[in-house]
């Protein structure tokens, strides 16, 4: 848990739960998992939470309730984004119902802060969140917390104004698997990370909901209640660290120019280790043979050094993240949903 991060859309990290298990391919080369198997191995949070393989630490399935941190943010007075479970997943399925519901009760407590929801668990999040009495039942995690807490409980309406949930994303299958279910669940805002972006997204495609309305992932289709409204916030990045596989800049801007078009806020978190190759980053595709270049086509694939068969095949240099940075056409983007009025981005900070 951290009261400041580098993580450029939030303010703190809050960790309740640590430890998860890999689902999908966007986990492959997950940093908490493999700073929960190196650096952090001995720490009571992530101990026995990783195994190791030939690939580096991998997550064992195992969870963890951190009780000692659970109501951390009740003690920050300055509002804040908080990322929930920065270091495993609310929703994970060794999690029980309980456990979310004591990190729900201290959100409801919490109205000044902004927690930003992020899982791969769509279907097991909209169930925690569709069951009958489960404001009840935060409720009676609050009278729990008493004997921690200064203030007394908040009623938590459900959804809650302050949690922001959202679904990672890393290429198509995993958002028409996953974006449905997000836009089937109550939320005051709903959002998606394509971070590790690992192939294009289309999410203002004709019946993209997989039904006949015809209606996007972007666009509200009808009603004005929760159910009726697309995506609130799009946030999109490159990977970085050992492993990181490049993100294809046409998926960037196509991405950045779907979420213009409907009036989503877009950010653009950053491009990772990987950079165009071109004379104004100081590498030019004759330079293409050296071991730090790749060739990236459009649908993901990689060939190094010959492009034979490739569609649109772009030169990529891994650098440092820092010279690769995170804008796109010399513009930096950094959208956000409403904020409320008590809150500003700046303020947080």
């Amino acid at each position: 848990m951290s009261d400041g991060t580098k993580i450029e859309w939030t303010d703190a990290t809050w960790n309740p739960i640590t430890g998860c298990a890999i689902v999908s391919p966007g986990c492959t080369n997950c940093y908490a998992m493999k700073l929960a198997g190196t650096r952090l191995q001995h720490h009571p949070s992530r101990a026995g939470l990783t195994r190791d393989s030939k690939a580096g630490p991998v997550w064992t399935g195992e969870v963890r309730f951190n009780e000692e941190w659970l109501t951390q943010p009740l003690s920050w007075k300055r509002p804040r984004m908080i990322f929930v479970c920065a270091h495993g997943d609310l929703f994970a399925e060794g999690v029980p119902d309980e456990w979310i519901d004591k990190a729900f009760a201290v959100m409801a407590l919490a109205p000044h802060h902004i927690f930003q929801v992020l899982t791969k668990r769509a279907e097991r999040m909209r169930e925690y969140l569709t069951t009958p009495m489960r404001q009840y039942k935060i409720s009676a995690a609050q009278l729990d917390l008493h004997g921690n807490i200064a203030s007394p409980g908040i009623w938590p309406h459900l959804p809650l104004p302050n949690v922001w949930l959202g679904v990672s994303v890393e290429d198509q299958k995993r958002a028409d698997e996953r974006i449905p279910i997000l836009l089937d669940t109550p939320a005051a805002i709903r959002w998606i990370s394509a971070e590790p972006m690992l192939g294009p997204l289309d999410l203002d495609k004709d019946g993209a909901v997989n039904d006949d309305s015809g209606r996007s992932y972007l666009r509200s289709w009808g009603r004005n209640d929760f159910y009726s409204r697309g995506l609130d916030w799009v946030v999109a990045g490159g990977e970085s660290g050992t492993g990181c596989r490049p993100a294809h800049p046409h998926w960037i801007y196509s991405l950045r120019d779907q979420c213009a078009a409907a009036d989503v806020p877009f950010l653009f978190k950053q491009w990772g280790n990987w950079i165009v190759a071109s004379e104004e980053n100081g590498h030019t595709d004759s330079a293409m043979a050296t071991n730090d270049a790749i060739w990236l086509d459009l649908d993901g694939r990689q060939a190094k050094p010959s492009c034979d068969g490739m569609r649109e095949p772009i030169g990529m240099f891994r650098v440092t993240k820092s010279r690769a940075g995170r804008l796109l056409a010399g513009v930096e983007h950094n959208g956000y949903p409403p904020l409320p009025a008590h809150f500003t981005k700046e303020a947080a900070v």
